[in-house]
């Protein structure tokens, strides 16, 4: 079994900053891709970031380059979204996904976490 759980959420002035945290409970692979995904009301699901641990490749949507940054932790089984200069259209809900032995750019996912609520204010 492998459990996704995302935290770090909250509201924020715009201009500030937040770093969300995607846990892997019970079980984790050494090597795979994973994606933090934001969805916000009337828009499209957006694929914002994916790491993968086979190759330490990154790849970051345009709306969030130079703002956002992906890292991962193996020892705690952990992947952080860094979010900076938060502007109000970074609004959403956001969700990680992950496959094993994937890289990025990835397009299927095996396991998905819940999400969790970014609210940035002007």
């Amino acid at each position: 079994e492998v459990q996704l759980v995302e935290s770090g959420g909250g509201l924020v002035q715009a201009g500030g900053s937040l770093r969300l945290s995607c846990a892997a409970l019970v079980f984790f692979f050494d090597d795979y891709a994973i994606s933090w995904f934001r969805q916000a009301p009337w828009k499209e699901r957006e694929d914002v970031s994916c790491y993968s641990s086979r190759d330490d490749g990154t790849t970051y949507a345009d709306s969030v380059k130079g703002r956002f940054t992906i890292s991962s932790d193996n020892a705690k089984k952990t992947v952080y979204l860094q979010m900076n200069s938060l502007k109000p259209e970074d609004t959403a809900v956001y969700l990680c996904a992950a496959t094993p032995w994937g890289y990025c750019p990835q397009y299927e996912y095996d396991y998905w976490g819940q999400g969790t609520q970014v609210t940035v204010s002007s």
